[in-house]
């Protein structure tokens, strides 16, 4: 099969270099056949661009895509241009801060293998990793996010809001994707859940989190549009 990595990227000069170096040490399961890294820059103001041109050319390697934004237009818009430029069978999505580890994506990938299923989860909850400890408030509005998603789709889930989200080529074709910033996470979540709701798993991953002034993208105001996104598909199921 052929993995696409799509790196949806906004001002990340200090870690998006570090974030592909972790992927290019990653050890693949034998039923991947190639990798391709597509990385979108989201209209950087900083020198984002310039190192991923430095990176790119000092590495040498031949696999790494990388597509600029004119204008900013979201992490949504973002991860869609990156996976309509390529024809890979399974997608992944990874962020460009680190907060998530690419050495967990093998067992992701497996898990959607050995399952036969088209879409898995990262979960930063569930048991079975030690993580630091993190923001008591974003665990609590996540896991308020997560319930009502649950109910939504009528589907156990522990993280809607993770980063950490790989599916087939299938499920993606089927879907029509319309959410350009943060809200696209759960939107893509309940929207694949509709068409298969045996066709979902979750993995425990690692979460190293960061805080605003370390860079963390998100604020409050996106979790308002994060719990519009979840009535606005899950209860109201706007397609």
């Amino acid at each position: 099969m052929k993995l696409l990595i799509v790196v949806p990227v906004f001002n990340e000069e200090t870690l998006v270099y570090q974030v592909l170096q972790e992927v290019l040490i990653v050890k693949w399961p034998e039923s991947v056949r190639e990798v391709e890294l597509v990385v979108v820059d989201d209209c950087s103001t900083d020198q984002t661009i310039s190192n991923l041109e430095k990176f790119i050319e000092n590495t040498g390697t031949t696999n790494i895509k990388l597509i600029r934004h004119e204008v900013n237009l979201g992490k949504g818009a973002a991860v869609r241009t990156g996976i309509d430029s390529s024809d890979s069978d399974i997608v992944v999505i990874q962020d460009a801060d680190l907060e998530l580890t690419p050495h967990d994506l093998p067992l992701m990938l497996s898990t959607l293998v050995d399952l036969k299923i088209d879409f898995v989860n990262g979960s930063r909850y569930m048991p079975g990793v030690i993580r630091p400890l993190h923001s008591y408030r974003r665990y609590f509005f996540n896991k308020i996010f997560t319930y009502l998603t649950s109910i939504f789709i009528n589907i156990r889930l522990s993280d809607v809001a993770c980063g950490y989200k790989l599916f087939t080529r299938k499920i993606y074709n089927g879907l029509k994707l319309r959410e350009n910033r943060f809200g696209f996470e759960a939107e893509l979540l309940i929207k694949a859940a509709r068409m298969s709701k045996t066709s979902i798993a979750e993995v425990p991953v690692h979460y190293f989190p960061r805080n605003k002034g370390e860079g963390k993208k998100i604020r409050n105001l996106d979790g308002i549009k994060i719990f519009w996104a979840i009535l606005k598909y899950g209860l109201f199921r706007v397609n």
